[in-house]
């Protein structure tokens, strides 16, 4: 068959594309990067002869024209998962939030959100007439499923992810060509603070484990305090480029992993090109739906699968907050508790919460006698397994509440010990 000719016949602009786009519609977009970025700029160029649009993303890496004040009086952002592109907005009143755990989106769609459009980006077409969805299968390929409209931009500088991450063209409805720069992700150099976090979460990562991780200062940190381990494997939701330095080193190879043997497993990847390159085409990578990647029964067939993930703040108690300061949503739960759960039901497995002992210039504890008020439970007490700081690690399983407190004392940073001390008696 001639899938070129197919191609061609649903190849048109991004203005074009956007113009598909009516009042009314529920539009989903691809996470992160996978945004088409053209059409996303084109529709918000039309912006004031819509009404009434709803516009669904996770991580969003620029506002488009589309996530900016005003806007929402014709075209309104919610947000899976805010970033720095759409935070504001929601905190503002501008934009919604939809609660959900990451593994679960795909089910909130099929079963309560009627999608009109799904926009997003993908690789150039194979001899077969495939595309893949590269980066970003997570959410975004469940949804091409269910769409009334599917409207993809072809982009030669995604990867071709393997794996359950492909589309064909008989199942794309229009196709627009966009060969720009995926955006990258700049991580600084981990802090010495960071550094101390990554040497103590390394101790309690035996050789042989399972490792889901993510982005920023402390993973990083992380990533590189592993330099030592041997046959670790991979099952994360999101990819980093922490792990190809790690699978450059021989650290990673997958051999140990009890399910997908060889593989390293992820939803969505974000970073810079090397991991964009690392992934094209590579039959060591495979990227499934978050409904697979995250389903805490799929993760605990991994055995020993070390879940690492961060906070913002901690209670006595083992509570965790990682998405809001106090009424204020800065991020979402996403994929946190759906690890965790899966950790601690694997084998060996165990779940670790690493954050640095301050916030705000060393002025706040992150580990707090009551969580500041309105501030959202992501991860309950029943959950927490090992928490980790500068200061050491506290492990809370099993322990009473008195217990709890004394162990996430003794990893707050000195400044605030006397006062936690104080106030723990009152409480628990």
């Amino acid at each position: 068959m001639d899938y070129q000719n197919i191609l061609n016949r649903k190849l048109v602009s991004a203005q074009e594309a956007a113009k598909i786009i009516k009042s009314g519609d529920r539009v989903v977009v691809g996470l992160g990067c996978s945004a088409p970025s053209k059409i996303l700029q084109a529709l918000g160029k039309r912006q004031e002869e819509l009404k009434g649009v709803i516009v669904d993303q996770m991580l969003p890496c620029s506002t488009y024209g589309l996530y900016e004040p005003g806007v929402e009086k014709f075209i309104r952002h919610n947000s899976w998962f805010s970033s720095k592109a759409s935070r504001s907005l929601v905190n503002s009143g501008a934009a919604d939030f939809t609660p959900n755990y990451f593994s679960q989106i795909p089910e909130l769609y099929k079963k309560y959100v009627e999608v009109d459009v799904l926009l997003a980006t993908v690789s150039p077409m194979d001899k077969h007439g495939y595309f893949s969805f590269g980066v970003s299968v997570d959410y975004t390929s469940k949804v091409a499923e269910q769409a009334t409209l599917v409207i993809l931009e072809v982009n030669e500088n995604m990867p071709r992810t393997l794996g359950d991450s492909f589309i064909h063209v008989n199942d794309i409805d229009y196709l627009v060509n966009n060969n720009q720069p995926l955006p990258e992700l700049t991580i600084n150099p981990p802090t010495e603070t960071e550094q101390k976090i990554g040497s103590y979460v390394a101790k309690l990562i035996e050789d042989g484990s399972t490792i889901q991780l993510g982005i920023g200062g402390i993973p990083n940190a992380i990533a590189q305090a592993l330099v030592n381990k041997k046959d670790l494997g991979v099952h994360s939701e999101m990819l980093t480029d922490g792990m190809v330095d790690l699978v450059e080193k021989g650290v990673i190879n997958n051999k140990k992993k009890t399910l997908h043997s060889g593989k390293i497993i992820g939803a969505f990847a974000s970073g810079k090109r090397k991991l964009y390159d690392f992934l094209d085409d590579n039959p060591m990578v495979e990227m499934h739906p978050v409904s697979y990647v995250n389903d805490p029964v799929v993760i605990s067939r991994n055995n020993q699968m070390i879940s690492i993930n961060s906070a913002i703040e901690i209670d006595l108690l083992g509570q965790c907050c990682a998405e809001s300061v106090g009424v204020k949503q800065i991020s979402a739960s996403g994929g946190q508790v759906d690890f965790i759960r899966g950790a601690l039901r694997s084998p060996g497995g165990k779940s670790i919460i690493a954050l640095k002992s301050t916030a705000m210039q060393g002025k706040k504890s992150t580990i707090v006698s009551i969580l500041e008020k309105g501030a959202v439970v992501t991860t309950s007490k029943n959950e927490v397994n090992y928490v980790v700081t500068e200061y050491g690690i506290a492990q809370l399983r099993g322990k009473t509440a008195r217990e709890r407190a004394a162990a996430l004392i003794d990893v707050a940073h000195p400044a605030f010990r006397d006062e936690l001390k104080a106030q723990a008696p009152y409480l628990y």
